[in-house]
């Protein structure tokens, strides 16, 4: 071979891979026979060079997949049903969880009963059970007495995602989405696969109907399980009576009422975010309903309603112009039925008169006669413009409803034991257009604060928590119970602080409930907030919540009490905070926390800074007792030695002086005078003398307060005693 054949190797054409490895193959094989250790050594080499580029001959093309086009791509695509998506995504919802399910359940339905009860002009009663099934699954039962559905709705309301009344309008309700108790039935129906059961009735005179309803996920439509499609009737006698007792179907005898039943996997617990605290905190919201409560070890608990009459009912408002964006005000001017834009704007918003919608046609260079339906955008959004820079007066206030200043004083004396209860209402305000009111009552002191618990329910909180030490145990289980007070009952209890809850020894367990019934805890404890929207309780999220971030901002030291930089502050403190609109914006679907918008915030902010300043006088008053009672004791200590000291001083010659000065007019003998002085002047005189004085100037010690809170006798009445939304309770009633 010559030396420019060596210098320019040939390169198989890929025709030829399969030669080129039965090349490389032979090559091996003739290396191999190679028998001299120095030849071996070369041969090995030779066979590794070789196999390696027969290797990279042989080694087939990879074979790509073959990439997606439009058309294929297209094939795949397909609607997605509401109730698919929210079956797939259910914690958005507030089911990610079985205890979480459980409490939305039974919020849904209790919701639903309310308004329905309220809008029928009905003093609400409601009566709920939860039933235990087996160890996870539990069965939920909802009836209310109000006007009862119509057997037509009844599939569409129970089975059907996004179907309801109050998405559209503006008006104050507890409900506006058209998802919640639609979406628990899907959900029992998921974990369990049990469809719902609705039993309503109209009237005493008309039978009930009875329907069995499933939701399908994949077109959102209800299907009806029973009566061939179209529900059950129950005669309204003894022998529709007979029929609900046979069929085991629990029903509560009243006049009309609408009760519904669903099987879900779930999880029961007592306390923080609990059944029991929910109807409790929502008995505290509507003092105008009666609930009872039936929880699944049989025990009943009854929240008799303190008012006798129903709330205001709230007016439906038209939308305020300042909550409308622009592609909405395009959409609304291609709807609307009205002839000119004139009348567009003060038919279709509230608080347009027509001075003002003469001004904005003026200002968006548009004629008033002009037909709405005919605007191009550029038109709508000179329209949009010109009602930003006109002044519009605020929406009206009557499509909002308060708790009211005194209910919300009922409602805490009732449920949170205390000393002094202060609550403000402020005035309406508006945030993008929508009406609100904000409502804000405080419960401070009273008893000591100390945590009342049985032992089985200490038992079944420790084998229900997943917290992984005693500290962490006390914090999420207890409400009020902070850091602090966790560690001072550790200590009190002598327990291993890093124990997990379930690894408690017998005596850990006995000294831990000993200390949970005896232990003060308040210089350990946080501030309790129950958070309302429209009345509901919001039970979850509250660190994502507007309300708790603005109770978190509020300087509470100003008024006493001890708090961290942004965190919660410490004390026997409870705040209820409710925000009424006509559109509460929540932060998601399970609606479980407020958005932190400036203008609710701002307002949260005024009502907490009016309780707070009155909080702050009544200890600061407080303090002023209790200093004049430590005056007084100081008195009463010394006043017996003061006493023999001024005896001391008063015999003799003084005593004799002073009958002569004080006693010449009266018509006494010397001697009678002598003896009058002698008595004045002796030490027991001197005592309740001096004791007389003691008290008159520590009088403050000796205020006492009436059922009211107002002072029976009070030295120095201050703005406290005539303020109606302040009541003030002496701890010794």
């Amino acid at each position: 071979m010559s030396s420019n054949e060596r210098e320019t190797p040939s390169v198989p054409e890929p025709a030829d891979v399969e030669n080129a490895a039965t090349a490389a193959t032979a090559a091996e094989t003739s290396v191999e026979t190679v028998e001299t250790p120095s030849g071996k050594k070369a041969a090995t080499k030779a066979k590794t060079s070789a196999t390696d580029k027969s290797e990279k001959a042989a080694a087939p093309k990879k074979t790509s997949r073959k990439r997606a086009d439009a058309t294929s791509m297209a094939a795949e695509q397909k609607e997605i049903s509401v109730s698919e998506f929210f079956a797939k995504n259910r914690h958005l919802l507030g089911f990610d969880n079985p205890r979480k399910a459980l409490l939305t359940t039974v919020k849904e339905a209790v919701d639903n009963s309310l308004d329905a009860c309220e809008e029928s002009g009905t003093l609400p009663e409601i009566w709920t059970r939860v039933e235990r099934v087996s160890e996870n699954t539990y069965r939920v039962s909802v009836q209310d007495n109000g006007p009862g559905i119509l057997p037509k709705q009844i599939p569409l309301i129970y089975g059907k995602l996004l179907y309801g009344s109050k998405f559209h309008r503006l008006r104050m309700s507890r409900g506006q989405q058209g998802i919640g108790i639609s979406a628990a039935g899907m959900y029992g129906l998921l974990t369990t696969g049990k469809p719902l059961e609705v039993i309503s009735k109209l009237s005493p005179r008309k039978p009930a109907t009875y329907f069995v309803v499933r939701i399908d996920s994949k077109t959102n439509k209800p299907e009806v399980l029973n009566g061939d499609g179209a529900g059950e009737t129950i005669p309204p006698n003894d022998e529709g009576r007979q029929i609900l007792r046979d069929r085991e179907l629990d029903w509560v005898d009243v006049p009309s009422g609408t009760r519904v039943t669903i099987e879900l996997e779930a999880k029961y617990q007592r306390g923080r975010g609990g059944v029991d605290e929910y109807l409790e905190q929502t008995a505290l919201a509507n003092p105008h309903a009666t609930f009872h409560f039936v929880d699944p070890d049989g025990n009943e608990a009854h929240y008799a309603a303190s008012v006798g009459e129903l709330p205001p009912e709230p007016v439906e408002i038209k939308p305020h112009p300042y909550g409308v964006e622009l592609g909405k005000l395009l959409e609304m001017t291609r709807e609307t039925e009205t002839a000119t834009l004139f009348k567009f704007l003060t038919e279709s918003f509230c608080r347009v008169s027509s001075t003002l919608a003469r001004a904005i046609c003026e200002k968006a260079g548009l004629s008033s006669r002009v037909d709405p339906k005919t605007l191009s955008r550029d038109d709508v959004s000179k329209l949009f413009a010109a009602i930003s820079e006109t002044k519009i007066p605020a929406p009206s206030s009557d499509c909002v409803v308060p708790i009211g200043e005194q209910n919300i004083l009922a409602g805490l004396k009732k449920i949170v034991p205390g000393e002094f209860f202060v609550a403000a209402t402020r005035p309406p305000a508006v945030y993008r257009g929508n009406p609100f009111q904000i409502e804000v009552g405080l419960a401070y002191g009273g008893g000591p604060s100390t945590q009342k618990i049985d032992r089985e329910t200490l038992k079944e909180a420790i084998s229900e928590s997943d917290a992984r030490t005693i500290r962490q145990f006390l914090t999420s289980t207890f409400d009020g119970i902070g850091f602090d007070g966790a560690d001072k009952i550790i200590k009190n209890a002598n327990i291993r602080p890093r124990v997990s809850p379930p690894k408690l020894t017998q005596r850990e367990f006995e000294a831990l409930l000993n200390s949970l019934q005896t232990l003060n805890l308040s210089e350990g404890q946080n501030m309790s907030v129950y958070r309302y929207a429209n009345r509901v309780p919001l039970q979850f999220q509250a660190g994502a919540c507007a309300i708790t971030q603005t109770i978190m901002q509020t300087n509470w030291r100003s008024y006493g009490l001890q708090q961290t930089k942004n965190q919660l502050p410490r004390g026997p403190i409870t705040i209820m905070a409710h925000f009424a609109s006509v559109w509460a914006p929540y932060t998601s679907e399970s609606k479980e926390a407020l958005a932190a918008y400036p203008e609710i915030q701002k307002e949260l902010r005024l009502a907490l800074q009016t309780v707070g300043r009155k909080l702050g006088l009544f200890l600061k008053r407080r303090e002023k007792v209790k200093q004049a009672g430590s005056r007084r004791a100081y008195f009463l200590r010394y006043l017996p030695e003061i006493a023999e000291a001024l005896a001391e001083i008063n015999r003799g010659d003084f005593s004799e002086r002073v009958a002569k000065e004080n006693f010449a007019a009266v018509a006494e003998t010397p001697e009678e005078a002598a003896a009058t002085v002698k008595r004045r002047q002796s030490p027991g005189e001197i005592y309740m003398r001096l004791l007389t004085v003691a008290n008159r100037k520590t009088a403050l010690a000796d205020v006492k307060f009436d059922e009211r809170g107002n002072r029976i006798e009070a030295p120095e009445p201050d703005e406290l005693d005539s303020d109606p939304s302040v009541a003030i309770i002496s701890p010794e009633r």
